[in-house]
């Protein structure tokens, strides 16, 4: 028997999470989340060091209190 497997190419990878449509992606999930969360609730989406990444975060005084009792940016993500 002989061992096959394959070699990552990480630069490649780091690439491909850092492309327009990875970000396109993203910012769908991130819209559905913030969507289930209600108002009072924004969502961003950055290119990072490694990777795009998207945040939803409570913006108004009202959502930081809902998302503190009960937990909405968690809940709305499962």
């Amino acid at each position: 028997m002989s061992k096959k497997g394959f070699a990552l190419n990480y630069a490649g990878v780091g690439q491909l999470l850092k492309l327009p449509e990875m970000q396109a992606i993203l910012t769908d999930k991130a819209t559905g989340i913030r969507k289930r969360c209600g108002d009072g609730y924004a969502q961003d989406v950055y290119v990072g060091k490694t990777r795009a990444n998207a945040m939803v975060h409570a913006k108004t005084v009202k959502a930081k209190r809902d998302n503190m009792k009960n937990n909405t940016i968690l809940k709305a993500v499962r």
